[in-house]
């Protein structure tokens, strides 16, 4: 028995002493009247202060709990204290929420929960952006009714979420999507979104890669072997014999252009950046690559040099190597009797280095690749004159660590530039 109603029963029996007393000293008639008008009053009492709690459990404000005498006020006092513990664990509890829907939209990849029947329950706004979604008026429709690509609907409707699936994009663009499905909390179900464009990228970048450096090394190597076994089994006279160890000495040093210019490329990317401490005197430099242009052309091509002051900050090798490519391409690319200008100028803070000849010119739609390794606008001629096919990758490479850009504007037919611009924070007074 409550303390309460215990001492609700004790306040009756201490009124009802004096009634009794009244009944048998005076008149049971007046000591029962007496009883019950105390009875009475103290029944108004219970109904007034039931009536403070109704009306309070209509809208429980903590600031409003009623306030009563007696017995009544221990009540209404625990109903405060019960209601403002109530009040700070649903405040704690929207809290969480709050935190936890928070981290959910800051994450990286999307966030998609599903009920038993793969309804949507919540997403975070990269979800949306991946799968095409609208949280306002997507929730609680199944995803597979948004979602409608045949693999990912047998994706869910198999249940063997034990691998990844790829999908792409929703959005029409060549985004490639990776799902993940995570039961958890008995039948409901995480779907988690990852974007691996990127990787699948670089996977396919990879597998390019060595199919080009398998394919450039092949030719060579085949015709080595073909030589050598021809040398070693017939005999020869003098000059054929010479005529082969020349055209073996060919393919090897093409095999050991395409080998430097693979491990140049290979320290360019995993090197850290140049720092911007080292000075780098662009006259000499310059100076000296135009030498070596003419050298390489042997008269064949009229060669100008211009420059204005300035130096760079940065790796001189690494821009001699830029440099130089882009001087060399423009030398084999050109034909007899073509003009190849090289430039060195300042614009603003900034500052450009830039080759320009009236060659055979580039289509406008091998642009946008000319700097992916092996890539070729005209494989035949490519090879023709020496190039290995990752003289431009490198030059990107070079150039991206110094935080330059590469710019090519070219017509078929009339010629070809290729400048470099650097920013401010490369350029020496």
């Amino acid at each position: 028995m409550s303390k309460p109603l215990i001492q609700t029963l004790a306040l009756s029996l201490a009124l009802g002493v004096p009634a009794a007393v009244l009944g048998i000293l005076v008149s049971p008639v007046i000591g029962l009247s007496v009883f019950c008008a105390v009875l009475a009053l103290q029944l108004i009492g219970f109904l007034r202060n039931f009536s403070r709690l109704e009306a309070w459990t209509r809208n429980p404000l903590p600031e409003t709990t009623p306030e009563g005498g007696g017995i009544w006020d221990e009540v209404f006092s625990r109903l405060h204290r019960h209601e403002k513990e109530l009040r700070v664990a649903i405040a704690r509890r929207d809290f969480d929420l709050q935190q936890v829907a928070a981290a959910g939209q800051a994450m990286v990849d999307g966030i998609v929960t599903l009920d038993a029947d793969s309804r949507i329950s919540w997403c975070n706004r990269v979800a949306e952006q991946q799968l095409g979604l609208d949280l306002r008026s997507d929730r609680f429709q199944p995803i597979a009714n948004l979602v409608r690509q045949p693999a990912f609907i047998n994706y869910l409707a198999t249940g063997d979420f034990s691998k990844p699936l790829r999908l792409s994009s929703m959005r029409g663009d060549e985004r490639v999507l990776s799902l993940f499905v995570l039961p958890y909390s008995g039948q409901e179900r995480l779907l988690q979104i990852q974007d691996v464009t990127q990787s699948e990228r670089l996977d396919q970048t990879r597998r390019d890669f060595v199919a080009n450096v398998s394919h450039e090394l092949r030719t060579p190597l085949t015709i080595l072997s073909g030589f050598l076994e021809t040398v070693r089994e017939l005999e020869l006279d003098p000059v054929d014999q010479e005529h082969y160890f020349d055209l073996m000495a060919e393919q090897s040093v093409r095999m050991s252009r395409i080998v430097q210019d693979l491990l140049a490329l290979s320290t360019l990317e995993s090197a850290p950046p140049p720092s911007g401490g080292e000075r780098v005197h662009m006259t000499p430099l310059l100076e000296k690559l135009h030498r070596d242009a003419q050298a390489l052309s042997a008269g064949r091509h009229s060669i100008s040099l211009e420059m204005d002051t300035g130096d760079l900050f940065g790796a001189e090798s690494e821009l001699a190597s830029a440099f130089g490519n882009l001087i060399s391409n423009a030398v084999r690319y050109t034909p007899p009797g073509g003009e190849i200008v090289i430039a060195w100028k300042r614009q603003g803070s900034s500052a450009e280095f830039s080759v320009t000849d009236n060659g055979i010119g580039i289509d406008a739609k091998h642009i946008p690749r000319l700097t992916e390794r092996f890539y070729r606008a005209d494989t035949g001629r490519s090879r023709e004159t020496g190039g290995t096919g990752l003289g431009l990758a490198i030059v990107k490479h070079a150039l991206s660590r110094h935080q330059a850009r590469l710019e090519i504007t070219s017509t078929p037919g009339e010629g070809s530039r290729f400048s470099t611009v650097f920013p401010p924070t490369r350029v020496a007074a």
